[in-house]
């Protein structure tokens, strides 16, 4: 049996110079828990120690990842494996409390990640660290997918997990909303030549997902 749980692991708050409007947002973060007889796995970690620069930016507010698994009935120590859809500081601030625990990440992403100006370093590399590189689709558990969803980042990935009750994707950073990718899916079955369409969205709606979640929104995407 597969479950599937939402952690709250805070919120900050993305300035109106990043919204694209007139204000700032404030933004939750949003991880996910993927628990099966044979392993846990963690899709996100959530915010990390951060730098007085960035904190000032964003004005996070963070939440311990041990506080949110004890919440689940877990610990550090019954996570088994690690899924970051991207290496952002929002996304892989709980990896450094998760040492030894084997991370899967694109290629792609790590080598960004290892560049300036692009996260903060002592989240990425640090004592106990251990990655998967992955290149592409990879299948890291019987019915559970990593599919890349590039665009946010070059190395963005999504994880795709198969339930008795529907298939689920966990998007990510794919999209910031549900309603985006809801806009997406709409205009690639409207196939309009003048509207942009994410060329991963087909391999991901192969998998007829019943529900597709994000991590910087509490709005859950379903089919009609």
């Amino acid at each position: 049996m597969t479950d599937i749980r939402r952690l709250d692991l805070g919120y900050f708050v993305r300035p109106a110079s990043e919204t694209g409007g007139a204000e700032p947002r404030v933004e939750p973060v949003l991880a996910y828990l993927v628990r099966r007889d044979d392993g846990v796995l963690l899709f996100d970690t959530g915010l990390g120690e951060g730098e007085p620069e960035v904190d000032a930016h964003y004005l996070p507010h963070r939440r311990p990842l041990a506080e949110a698994l004890h919440d689940a009935g877990l610990s550090t120590q019954d996570i088994t494996l690690v899924a970051n859809c991207h290496l952002h500081f929002d996304h892989c601030g709980g990896n450094p409390q998760l040492r030894g625990v084997e991370v899967l990440t694109q290629s792609a992403e790590l080598d960004a990640a290892r560049g300036e100006e692009y996260t903060l370093p002592w989240l990425v590399d640090f004592p106990g660290a251990t990655y998967r590189e992955l290149d592409g689709e990879a299948e890291v558990w019987p019915g559970v997918w990593v599919i890349p969803t590039p665009g946010h980042t070059a190395g963005h990935q999504s994880l795709v997990v198969r339930k008795e009750d529907g298939t689920v994707v966990l998007a990510g950073q794919a999209h910031d909303f549900a309603t985006g990718f809801g806009s997406a899916v709409l205009a690639r079955r409207a196939a309009r030549s003048d509207i942009a369409v994410p060329p991963w969205l087909g391999r991901i709606m192969q998998f007829d997902p019943r529900r597709v979640l994000f991590a910087h929104d509490n709005a859950v995407w379903e089919p009609a």
